[in-house]
């Protein structure tokens, strides 16, 4: 059977694979880059700081210009699965946790 070390080591190993197979780092672009942008992911992006605001808008620019090239980032500078930060979901989780909030005040 596998070890319990073992068992997270491979899920680590296949959610890398995937990361690396969805290809979104090799145009220089984050998780929180591509997340689908929905009511919540707008209220989101209002409350992040400047800078933050600032290096999404240059990464997806970037992303684009790439794209529409057909190229792709060298591969020193692909966004490795373990610098990926989650710049987003802070504010991403408050927003939720604010309507979830109001939709439970408003059934009263």
């Amino acid at each position: 059977s596998l070890s319990v070390s073992g068992g997270g080591r491979l899920l680590e190993s296949i959610r890398k694979w995937y990361y690396n197979a969805a290809g979104f780092n090799k145009l220089g672009l984050m998780r929180d880059d591509v997340l689908y942008e929905d009511d919540d992911v707008k209220e989101a992006l209002k409350r992040l700081p400047e800078p933050l605001y600032n290096e999404r808008i240059f990464r997806m620019k970037r992303a684009l210009d790439l794209s529409l090239k057909h190229q792709i980032l060298p591969k020193e500078q692909w966004v490795k699965y373990e610098e990926d930060k989650r710049y987003l979901e802070p504010y991403l989780k408050e927003v939720i946790r604010e309507r979830l909030e109001r939709e439970a005040w408003n059934k009263k």
